[in-house]
C-alpha cells in the first residue's frame, strides 16, 4: 500500500525543501517537492528525487553495530550487538582518558544532516560533560561568510530570497545557484520574465552564468578588488547615497580610502576581465531599483574570502538600496530564535578546555604535536577523508593504530572504513527534527516517514546511550526529542506565535511583528554601532587588526594554475551516492584551450592534476567555460573515482587560511596539469 508523508530535506543546501515522500512496505519509493513550504513550491532537485531511495535502502546502508577486523581502511568488519559496541567504546575511551585526560578525546563532525537535533544537540551535551576537546567546525565551510556578514551587519537576517523575483537587477556573486540554490534561480527567472537583468560573478561559466545578461569571469580571489573598483566607480558617478551613509554606515571614509586605490583599469587588469564589464555593472547597479545581491559559498573559499564578501555586501549600503525590496540574501540563520546554549549545554564543559580547528586535525594526528595528544575521535555527520583539505595527510593520521576511532553513520563511507567501531545512524526520514535554513526564513518540523533501518538509531538516542554507558546521570541526558525541540528555540519568542517547537506542523515563516524580516525596515543591523560596519572593531578583536577592513593579499605560487571546485549537480558533497562514487566516474577537469595547448594535452582523454600535496587523474574537458589560468573540477567525488585513490581535496592545503575564521581555501589551490 502506497502512503504519502510530509518531510523535509535535511542535506547541506540553503533551500531546505519541503518534501512529499511516498512509502510502500516501509520503503521509500519516491521523493518529490511539496507545497508545504511556499518558497520551494513543489520543486526539488534531481539529486534528492533520484538518489534518496538508494541512499536510504541501498547496499551501502549501515544497519548494525560493527567492529573492525582487518587493517584500517580495508573495510573488514564483523557485526556485534549494541551492548558490545557501547562496552567497547566505553572501555577504550576511558583508557585514553586514564592515560592522557579527557581532552585526548574529540568529536570530528560537521553538517551531514541540518536538523537542529541530529546536527548537534545530545552529542555536544555528551562531549561537554566528557570534557573532550572542542572543535571549531566553521573553518571548513560557512565560517568566513558568517563572520563577514556578522562583522558588517551583525546577527540580523538579510532580505528573503523571494525578493529576487521582483528585482530589476539580480547579482549572483560566487553562487553556483542552479546546483546549490535551485529556488533562488526560480525567483531570478521570474525577474527576467519581467525584464529584470541578471549578473553572475564567477570564474566558471556555470549553468546560471549561461543565462546571465553579464557574466564576469574574474580570477579566483580577486573579488575584493572588483568590489573596491565598483565602490570607487559608483562614487565617481555620484551614486553613493550620502544621506543613508551618514545615518546608517560606520567606517565609510576608511573603507573608501582603500577602495580608491583601485581604479577600474587597475582592477580589471588584476581580475583578468575587461574594464567595460566593471563600468557596465556599476551603471546597472546605480540604475536598478530594486537591486538584490545573493553571494554564494564560492566567494569565501580563498585567502581573500572574507574581504571579498565584505566588499561585495558593502555596495548595496553605499547605494542606500536596503529596504523592503532591495537588499542582500544572506544571514538567514539569524531569522530563527535559536537557544544554542540550552540545547547543547556548554555549562557542562570544564573550564579551560581547548578548542581545535577542524582543518588542523590531520596535522595533529600525523605529527602528534599536541599535549595531550588526540587518541580517540568520534566521526559523525561527516566524511572527512573526502571533504577535508590535505586528504593524504588526514589519511595518514586516521591510519594510526594508536588512535581509537568511533564512526556514527548511515553509509559505509571511506572515513568509516578506518573506524574501530561503527554505530548505525538513522536517516533524516527516520527521525523527528526541526529545520531552520541558511537560505530563507522558514522554520519546519519533520516526523519519521519510515522506521529506522535495521538496528539504526537517531543521533540523539545514540548519544543518550553513550552518556548512560559513561555513567552520566544528569537529567539533561534523559531528555527526549520533543524536549530537545523545545530547548532548541525560545518558546516564548513572538516569531513562534505561542506554538511550542515540538508542536509545530508544516512550515512557519519567521517574521517581525507579523511582517517580513527586512533590514532597515522591520529589523536593524545588530552591530555594536547599530550601523553597517564597513570597518569592524569586532572582526579586528577576533581575527587580528588586519581584519578591521577588507584587504587584498597575494602570495607567490609554486604552480601556475588555480583550481576551483564547484558543487555538483549529481551529489551534495559526497552524499547520496550519485555519479562520482565508482571507478570511471571522476568529474572532468575543465581547462581553457590556451592552457591545454601550452601543455600539449588538448587531445588527451585524461590528465594528471598535481602539486606537492598529491595527484589526481581526471578526464579532460577543454572549454572556454573557465578563463585562462583557471581549472575546475567538481567537489565531493569518492576516492574510488581516481586511479591514484585521491580526489581534488588532496591538492588543497590545510595550512593556507582565509582572512576570516581561519577558513579553508578550496578555491585558491595552485596546481599543474600534464597528460596522464
Amino acid at each position: 500500500m502506497l502512503v504519502e508523508h510530509a518531510s523535509v530535506c535535511t542535506l547541506d543546501c540553503p533551500d531546505t525543501c519541503s518534501l512529499t515522500v511516498t512509502v510502500e512496505d516501509n520503503r521509500i519509493t519516491k521523493v518529490r517537492g511539496s507545497e508545504t513550504l511556499s518558497y520551494t513550491g513543489g520543486v526539488v532537485c534531481n539529486k534528492v528525487a533520484h538518489h534518496t531511495a538508494e541512499w536510504v535502502h541501498g547496499e551501502h546502508r549501515i544497519q548494525h553495530p560493527m567492529r573492525r577486523t582487518g587493517p584500517r581502511g580495508s573495510g573488514s568488519f564483523e557485526r556485534i550487538s549494541w551492548d558490545e559496541a557501547l562496552d567497547l567504546i566505553a572501555e577504550r575511551v576511558n583508557a585514553v582518558i586514564a592515560q592522557h585526560g579527557p581532552q585526548a578525546v574529540m568529536p570530528l563532525n560537521y553538517a551531514g544532516p541540518h536538523g537542529m537535533l541530529s546536527g548537534d544537540s545530545m552529542s555536544l551535551r555528551f562531549f561537554h560533560k566528557l570534557g573532550a576537546s572542542q572543535l571549531f567546525r566553521r573553518a571548513l565551510c560557512g565560517g568566513v561568510r558568517s563572520e563577514a556578514w556578522a562583522g558588517t551587519y551583525g546577527a540580523a537576517p538579510g532580505i528573503g530570497p523571494e525578493a529576487a523575483a521582483g528585482a530589476k537587477l539580480n547579482i549572483l556573486w560566487g553562487n553556483n545557484a542552479t546546483v546549490t540554490n535551485l529556488h533562488l534561480v526560480r525567483q531570478v527567472r521570474a525577474s527576467k520574465r519581467q525584464g529584470g537583468k541578471l549578473v553572475v560573478i564567477d570564474p566558471w561559466r556555470s549553468k546560471i552564468a549561461e543565462q546571465a545578461d553579464l557574466h564576469i569571469a574574474l580570477q579566483p580571489g580577486t573579488d575584493v578588488v572588483l568590489g573596491f573598483a565598483l565602490a570607487t566607480e559608483l562614487e565617481r558617478m555620484g551614486a553613493h547615497d550620502r544621506a543613508f551613509i551618514d545615518r546608517h554606515v560606520h567606517g565609510y571614509d576608511d573603507f573608501m580610502a582603500l577602495a580608491r586605490e583601485w581604479s577600474v583599469d587597475r582592477a580589471a587588469e588584476t581580475c583578468g576581465i575587461p574594464a567595460e564589464q566593471i563600468h557596465t555593472l556599476a551603471r546597472w547597479m546605480a540604475e536598478a531599483d530594486p537591486l538584490v545581491m545573493a553571494p554564494g559559498n564560492g566567494l569565501e573559499r580563498g585567502r581573500n574570502g572574507g574581504s571579498g564578501i565584505r566588499a561585495a555586501i558593502a555596495l548595496p549600503a553605499l547605494l542606500g538600496k536596503m529596504n523592503r525590496t532591495n537588499g542582500i540574501v544572506l544571514g538567514a540563520g539569524s531569522a530563527f530564535p535559536r537557544t544554542v546554549s540550552r540545547l547543547t549545554r556548554p555549562d557542562l564543559l570544564p573550564p579551560g578546555t581547548r578548542t581545535l580547528n577542524i582543518l588542523d586535525v590531520g596535522r595533529y594526528l600525523e605529527r602528534d604535536d599536541l599535549d595531550p595528544p588526540l587518541r580517540a575521535l568520534f566521526i559523525y555527520n561527516h566524511n572527512p577523508l573526502v571533504v577535508h583539505p590535505d586528504q593524504n595527510r588526514l589519511r595518514r593520521g586516521l591510519a594510526r593504530e594508536d588512535v581509537f576511532l568511533v564512526g556514527i553513520e548511515m553509509s559505509m563511507t571511506e572515513s568509516m572504513e578506518y573506524c574501530d567501531v561503527i554505530l548505525p545512524a538513522a536517516s533524516a526520514y527516520e527521525c523527528d527534527d526541526l529545520y531552520g535554513a541558511y537560505g530563507h526564513h522558514w522554520l519546519q518540523r519533520a516526523e519519521p516517514v519510515i522506521p529506522p533501518r535495521g538496528e539504526s538509531l537517531p543521533n540523539t538516542e545514540i548519544f543518550r546511550r553513550l552518556a548512560a554507558r559513561f555513567g552520566f546521570d544528569d537529567p539533561c541526558f534523559k531528555a527526549d526529542d520533543k524536549t530537545l525541540m523545545d530547548e532548541a528555540l525560545a518558546v516564548d519568542d513572538p516569531r513562534l506565535d505561542g506554538v511550542r517547537p515540538s508542536a509545530l506542523t508544516g512550515a512557519r515563516r519567521m517574521t517581525a511583528d507579523g511582517q517580513a524580516m527586512v533590514l532597515f525596515d522591520t529589523v536593524m543591523p545588530a552591530t555594536p554601532s547599530g550601523k553597517v560596519e564597513l570597518a569592524s572593531d569586532t572582526l579586528a578583536a577576533k581575527w587580528g587588526e588586519q581584519a578591521r577592513l577588507p584587504g587584498f593579499r597575494t602570495r607567490p605560487e609554486d604552480f601556475p594554475l588555480k583550481l576551483i571546485s564547484p558543487a555538483s549537480a549529481d551529489r551534495i558533497s559526497s552524499t547520496l551516492l550519485g555519479l562520482g562514487g565508482k571507478p570511471g566516474e571522476a568529474p572532468p577537469l575543465l581547462m581553457h584551450p590556451r592552457d591545454a595547448d601550452a601543455r600539449g594535452v588538448a587531445a588527451a582523454s585524461q590528465v594528471r592534476v598535481w602539486n606537492s600535496l598529491g595527484a589526481v587523474v581526471l578526464p579532460l574537458l577543454v572549454t572556454d567555460a573557465v578563463p585562462p589560468g583557471v581549472v575546475a573540477s567538481e567537489k565531493g567525488a569518492w576516492l574510488a573515482t581516481s586511479p591514484t585513490g585521491q580526489t581534488i581535496s588532496a591538492l588543497v592545503s590545510a595550512d593556507d587560511r582565509a582572512d576570516l575564521s581561519e577558513g579553508a581555501c578550496f578555491n585558491d589551490t595552485a596546481v599543474e596539469v600534464a597528460a596522464a
